[in-house]
């Protein structure tokens, strides 16, 4: 289980590389083909809800067939495929249908790594197990930074997708060859998605889980870098920046990862975190633009911002063990689609602001970055909590 387990991981580490490389690619992407910052936000969308309508038929497929053929099939066809067409890239619409199968191939890894410790390991585990993925996962998010801009720059960005697309056919092999299929569940083990959705519990908790990932999400995959080259600094600055924020990603991921355990509540870990990043995008609106007073604000969303672990784990608390791949799953939904709706719609929102001067339309954007993390947290307020 563990050797499966650590390839599950290597696709987790490209899954978050490929939600996260285009703010490195923006210059060269807009030179060659002319997609712009708005095209950039709409293609990152694409990827974050093909990724998150897929959660439904992953979590059946996880809790039915298991997560060896779930994960390594879709990832070879999905990640692979959509990163040779990237590389091949001549339009918008080719990166955008790229972005799509992309999403399509990454949307199982991270849910059967899940799935498997929902189902194998003790339940007061599961957030520090998730986190531990997340945080090794991350390294991607370091890939997709400073190391991206030197490949790029040495190799080309098309030379660099399709070695991409190498790899990933690779690690779709390793799943095939090395994850074990967790036992099948004795019992009775009837149930489906309205079973879970009719759960009270979840009502209050699945605003929050919509919500708190997009403003990290948003910003590392697509913001940072224009806003950066807008006002001013240099591709060499904006890969330092984005690689910081992703490093204080990874360390806010670990950071979360024990605090329930520590602290007895992961409501109110959620509840700290997400406040913490709500109070950051606010000030970032009216910040100066000073290169380090920025690169700090960016930090702190991407540390604080990093609570995923544990109100998946808050989540899974209440789900049966024949359901949990269909748990799982249905809250990676909800957090990713809210990505990725919530991404596109700030690309609408900068469109339609620009007219009014591109400060406007950044100071628009994180705005509506800030406001929906108030209006997720605050029906989670009244969430029920519980620790297993």
């Amino acid at each position: 289980m563990r050797a499966g387990l650590v390839v599950l991981t290597l696709g987790y580490v490209l899954s978050q590389f490929f939600r996260s490389f285009l703010a490195v690619l923006a210059e060269d992407l807009r030179i060659d083909i002319g997609v712009g910052p708005e095209d950039l936000a709409f293609a990152s969308g694409l990827w974050f809800l093909a990724f998150a309508l897929m959660q439904i038929p992953v979590g059946w497929a996880l809790d039915k067939i298991g997560p060896k053929a779930t994960a390594a099939a879709l990832f070879g066809v999905g990640a692979g495929g959509g990163a040779l067409i990237f590389a091949l890239a001549t339009s918008a619409l080719h990166v955008n249908i790229a972005m799509v199968l992309i999403g399509i191939g990454c949307a199982p890894v991270l849910m059967a790594s899940y799935y498997i410790f929902a189902r194998v390991y003790a339940p007061a585990r599961f957030a520090t197990l998730a986190a531990m993925v997340i945080g090794i996962g991350s390294l991607g998010n370091l890939a997709g930074a400073s190391p991206l801009t030197w490949m790029v720059g040495v190799f080309g960005w098309r030379a660099t997708m399709a070695a991409l697309a190498a790899v990933s056919l690779a690690c779709a092999f390793g799943i095939w060859a090395l994850v074990r299929n967790p036992d099948a569940v004795s019992g009775d083990a009837r149930g489906s998605l309205l079973d879970l959705l009719k759960m009270r519990a979840l009502w209050f908790i699945l605003p929050a889980v919509f919500v708190l990932y997009a403003p990290v999400a948003g910003i590392r995959g697509s913001w940072i870098g224009p806003y950066l080259l807008h006002n001013g600094f240099d591709e060499t600055q904006v890969g330092f920046a984005t690689l910081l924020m992703a490093l204080a990603m990874i360390l806010g991921t670990f950071f979360y990862g024990p605090l329930d355990r520590i602290f007895g509540t992961r409501k109110w870990v959620v509840l700290a975190g997400g406040t913490a990043v709500m109070v950051a995008l606010f000030v970032l609106i009216g910040a100066p633009v000073h290169f380090h007073a920025l690169l700090t604000l960016f930090c702190l969303i991407g540390f604080f911002g990093m609570t995923y672990p544990v109100i998946m784990a808050h989540g899974r608390a209440f789900f049966p063990p024949h359901l949990a791949g269909r748990g799982v799953t249905l809250l990676n939904m909800f957090s990713i689609g809210g990505a990725g709706f919530l991404q596109m719609v700030s690309g609408r929102i900068y469109v339609a602001s620009a007219p009014s001067g591109i400060d406007s339309a950044y100071f628009n954007v994180f705005t509506f970055f800030a406001l929906v993390s108030l209006i997720g947290l605050l029906p989670y307020i009244f969430a029920q909590d519980r620790t297993d």
